[in-house]
């Protein structure tokens, strides 16, 4: 009996040694593991290509890819097609795909899974009709294993672009899709050909993605990302203080006063991105006193810019006097910027009309105050500041700035019905400008520029440019045409630009120096690694 109960003593005191050591030996390993972790204020989504929120981008677009890719310069180049031909009459774009893909579960990546992608994605068209291309895609046809030809019904130039974008149009494998292929409801599993498979997830708590060790490009220096779910903006920068975190990455991520905190500490590594997209506040023309040029004018040069945008963004972002930066497509034009004058603001007023009366405060003309009314979104930082600073600057030249925070949606709609003056508004970005800003300008009831732009002595003849420029076939006549309509909004003070906005990125010193991409979804995880 004793010596039973010695060999059970003995087997249990071994095997708990041998636990322990296995349980050691995992954590040596991870501790071996270069993991780079980032907090991100929302939970990952379900990581479907084809869906949007409460998917995020910046995830997605870790695990899923293009066919093209779009570059920080404005250009694109080969990612999952290694070359593409468009016909004469730009209505077949014919893709050449890679053919040393496979996704991350072995699957090959190849024509028939590019055709099964683009027909589940197409079966949605309702929720992608943002995108113009959708509407004009006619059929995706296989010409052979590695081959696929995409025909639109007429010339539609950004296709590349819009392809290059985020989502819809990335691919799953053959394993992700549900039953009858409707991904538009859910998937089977997040199955990429992209550098990182997702490892491990807690909803609302956090996402482990692991470096794809077969991936067919550029492979990650890092062997894992973890992406922490952090809510709160405070408590990202407190856990970053507390180095729980090796990286900020983003715009608005944490707040502007604790991302300068902590670059001002001295104890961090600090970078700015090229522009993303533009801030500007849009004058609605179709009545009231902006319907008059001058007045737009004065208001340009009745602000000071410089100091709204180091007073408010910290010297975050980038002073705007144009509406597009200059490395998006067919922006990089000559045009007089407005610049701070108040003495020329007050002598525009003066010749529209708009007059100050002995002790008057406020200007008016025919026996109506120069009164304007401007919608700011109420949670956004930085537009409240904005819009305070700005009611006090055309204060000074006579004009009442009525202020007031609102949903977003409820702003846009307020402007697109003509119930108010001035609303704030800011470009999508890259890769979908310039086109996508001229499609919204062509559309009602879209992002409130069809509207704004109704008062204007030239929107019928803009209105006819903008159709004209997105099926135009002539490369030289389309920059031709971008160019007249940009320096027309321009020079119809149609928009005020602010800023540039652009990616905050602060990191721990352990990590090598890297730069920023101009994108607000494409986070360069794969350049990233630890100093030696």
């Amino acid at each position: 009996m004793l010596k039973k109960s010695f060999l059970l003593l003995v087997f249990v005191i071994v095997t708990l040694l041998v636990a322990c050591s296995e349980e050691t030996k995992t954590d040596a390993d991870q501790s071996r593991k270069k993991t780079i972790s980032i907090g991100w204020p929302l939970d990952i989504g379900p990581l479907n290509p084809h869906t949007y929120l409460p998917n995020q981008m910046t995830a997605q677009a870790m695990v899923y890819e293009p066919l093209v890719e779009y570059n920080d310069d404005g250009t694109i180049s080969p990612k999952l097609a290694e070359k593409w031909k468009i016909s004469e009459d730009q209505t077949t774009y014919t893709f050449y795909l890679r053919n040393d893909v496979k996704y991350s579960d072995g699957s090959v990546f190849d024509a028939d899974n590019v055709i099964r992608n683009f027909n589940a994605i197409l079966e949605n068209r309702k929720a992608h009709a943002w995108m113009g291309m959708v509407k004009h895609i006619k059929s995706v046809k296989k010409i052979d294993g590695y081959t696929v030809a995409l025909h639109l019904d007429e010339p539609y130039y950004p296709v590349l672009n819009e392809l290059a974008f985020v989502r819809p149009f990335r691919f799953l494998g053959d394993a992700g899709f549900p039953k009858n292929d409707a991904t538009s409801k859910n998937i089977e599993a997040a199955v990429g050909t992209g550098p990182w498979i997702l490892k491990e997830y807690k909803k609302d708590r956090y996402a482990i993605f692991k470096r794809n060790d077969t991936y067919w490009g550029e492979k990650p220096k890092v062997d894992e990302i973890k992406i922490k779910i952090i809510p709160d903006s405070e408590s990202i920068a407190l856990a970053f203080e507390n180095q729980e975190l090796d990286l900020i990455y983003g715009r608005g991520i944490v707040s502007l006063n604790n991302y300068t905190y902590l670059k001002d500490s001295g104890n961090y590594e600090t970078a700015i991105s090229e522009p993303l997209s533009t801030k500007a506040l849009l004058f609605n023309t179709q009545s009231g006193p902006l319907q008059e040029l001058k007045v737009r004018q004065a208001i340009h040069s009745a602000i000071n810019k410089q100091s709204l945008v180091d007073t408010v963004t910290l010297g975050t972002e980038k002073v705007a006097d144009t509406l597009f930066w200059d490395a998006i497509p067919y922006a990089n034009i000559d045009l007089n910027a407005l610049k701070y004058n108040s003495e020329k603001a007050k002598s525009l007023l003066n010749e529209a009309g708009w007059k100050l009366g002995t002790g008057q405060t406020i200007r008016s003309k025919d026996g109506q105050k120069l009164e304007l009314d401007l919608t700011y979104i109420a949670t956004d930082a930085i537009q409240k500041p904005m819009a305070e600073m700005i009611q006090g600057e055309l204060a000074k030249v006579g004009i009442k700035l009525n202020i007031k925070g609102t949903d977003v949606m409820v702003g846009l709609h307020q402007l697109m019905n003509n119930e108010v003056d001035i609303n704030f508004w800011r470009t999508n970005g890259p890769p979908t400008d310039p086109h996508n800003f001229i499609n919204e300008s062509a559309t009602p009831n879209a992002s409130g520029v069809y509207e704004a732009k109704l008062g204007l002595a030239k929107a019928k003849e803009l209105d006819k440019k903008i159709q004209q420029v997105l099926v135009s076939t002539d490369e030289e006549k389309r920059s031709q045409l971008y160019k007249e309509i940009l320096t027309t909004m321009h020079n119809e003070a149609l928009f005020y630009p602010i800023s540039y906005e652009t990616n905050n990125v602060i990191y721990q010193k352990s990590i090598q120096e890297f730069v920023p991409r101009a994108s607000e979804y494409d986070i360069p995880y794969t350049i990233m690694d630890f100093k030696k």
